[in-house]
């Protein structure tokens, strides 16, 4: 039987986290690609998935690879274990695309995030046939049908194409209103299961049982509008919708008893927010009395302590807060309106419960200058929590403030690649007040002041032993290379 459309997960470890692919960056199964594999084969579409970032596959093994299947059509679908991941990502894809474009003659079409943001632009740029727009379900079951009934492409939502050699697109699909459908339980069975591992922090009261690791989505979207975000590109608005607490938990069942799954990633970019739906999660994960290990994100103003107890006993070892900033004027910038003390409070809270904390913190937001982003880095060390993320802001496409970036002529990375946090020739925002690199500088000197501080190694060889120690101090001592000169 010909198989309709083979989905390509495109990346490339070495390009985007330069020498930490290998030991410490996660491998993340795509859950977003194999969730729409499982609904077009819900409608009698046949499906398949080459996963070339799990399984290190180059451009030209992933195209012999589509040559051997002989699909209808491929599906590039650019997306990440976060917003910021489906840019960086486009430069692995871009050349993905062009290699499987010389060397197959199917048709290929891009989706995901970043297409999604920049529509026009991805079809002018890259070697594709179509890309859409918007959320990708029902695009692709009709641009399916349509490509093997020789139909009108002018009847698939949401595709950009080109017709008599000009750029034409169809309205923007609407956003799908039944999870549960469009976003079924994943395909598993097509996924290479046994290649992806957990972030490394995931696993400090186990460091050696990164692997195996599921990843999954409990809702879409998110209700704020966080000038450095991106991730409602796709969506057209703030919003957020979701799946089923039982399909959730069912799906969470099936991972640990198919695949042996104890890690577990929750994507949702606000997960902790309707009680109603988190803690009835955690209430059929209590039933299920699974052996799990759950992270999940969260901002400051959801968590409520009551609930903490019970979310521990479920498997929620590690809460992922978003603070960005230090200074409540640049934080409020970006649409964070909350006070030092409630920060304090909230992170002691969650780790008297024995859930492990990782705060986000961003520098270079445009109002931040050496004073706040030193305030940040000073909050950071106070909390200890057990890891940290420190990012420069960047103007990823989709974002408030890449808008702004663009309306204000500020300098933009030239390749995709280099929107990634760990790319040698990152160009993150200047500010009012600092040069891009100024705000470079003091990010990757902050990363290694936090990591290498004896308060903070002291805490973790009190909560996790020497093991974890030893794996913090070879992770500082992977140097990132940089070009400070751009």
């Amino acid at each position: 039987m010909k198989i309709d459309v083979v989905f390509v997960n495109p990346g490339n470890k070495k390009i985007t986290f330069q020498n930490l692919g290998v030991d410490l960056a996660a491998v993340e199964p795509p859950f977003m690609i194999a969730s729409i594999a499982a609904y077009l084969r819900n409608n009698d579409i046949s499906v398949n998935i080459i996963d070339s970032n799990a399984e290190n596959l180059t451009p030209e093994e992933t195209a012999k690879k589509i040559n051997e299947i002989n699909p209808l059509l491929v599906c590039m679908i650019v997306y990440g274990g976060q917003p910021s991941a489906s840019t960086q990502t486009m430069a692995i894809a871009s050349k993905m695309c062009t290699i499987i474009k010389q060397n197959c003659s199917m048709p290929i079409v891009i989706a995901g995030l970043h297409p999604s943001a920049l529509p026009q632009r991805t079809l002018e740029e890259e070697d594709v046939d179509y890309v859409i727009e918007g959320e990708e379900q029902i695009p692709l079951k009709r641009l399916i049908e349509v490509l093997k009934n020789n139909l009108s492409l002018d009847e698939v939502p949401g595709l950009w194409y080109y017709k008599n050699n000009m750029i034409v697109n169809n309205q923007k699909p609407k956003l799908i209103d039944n999870l549960d459908e469009y976003l079924p339980m994943a395909a598993w069975d097509l996924l290479p299961m046994e290649k992806y591992k957990a972030h490394n922090w995931h696993c400090f009261d186990n460091i050696d049982e990164r692997q195996p690791y599921g990843a999954i989505y409990t809702s879409l979207g998110c209700p704020y509008k966080c000038s450095f975000c991106c991730i409602n590109a796709t969506f057209g608005k703030p919003s957020i919708r979701y799946r089923s607490p039982k399909l959730v938990v069912d799906e969470i069942e099936h991972l640990v008893k198919e695949y042996n799954v104890k890690n577990i990633k929750f994507i949702d970019e606000m997960f902790i927010l309707n009680e109603n739906h988190y803690m009835k999660i955690t209430e059929l994960l209590l039933e299920k009395n699974l052996d799990i290990n759950i992270w999940c994100y969260a901002r400051v103003d959801t968590v409520k302590k009551d609930f903490l107890p019970k979310m521990k006993k479920a498997g929620f070892n590690w809460f992922c807060l978003g603070i960005e900033s230090a200074s409540e004027f640049v934080r409020d910038g970006a649409d964070k309106k909350l006070k030092y003390r409630d920060i304090k409070e909230v992170v002691k809270s969650i780790q008297d419960a024995k859930i492990r904390v990782l705060t986000n913190f961003i520098v270079g937001l445009p109002d931040d200058n050496e004073k706040t982003m030193q305030e940040t880095l000073d909050m950071a060390i106070d909390l200890n929590t057990e890891f940290f993320n420190i990012y420069s802001a960047m103007a990823y496409p989709g974002s408030k403030l890449y808008d702004e970036a663009i309306e204000k002529g500020i300098k933009l990375p030239s390749n995709w690649g280099d929107y990634s946090q760990h790319a040698k020739n990152q160009i993150p925002l200047s500010t009012k007040y600092l040069s891009a690199m100024d705000v470079l500088k003091f990010r990757d000197k902050a990363w290694q002041e936090y990591f290498t501080s004896k308060k903070y190694l002291d805490m973790i060889e009190e909560k996790f032993g020497v093991k974890v120690v030893e794996h913090i101090k070879f992770m500082t001592s992977k140097k990132l290379e940089r070009n400070y000169e751009n």
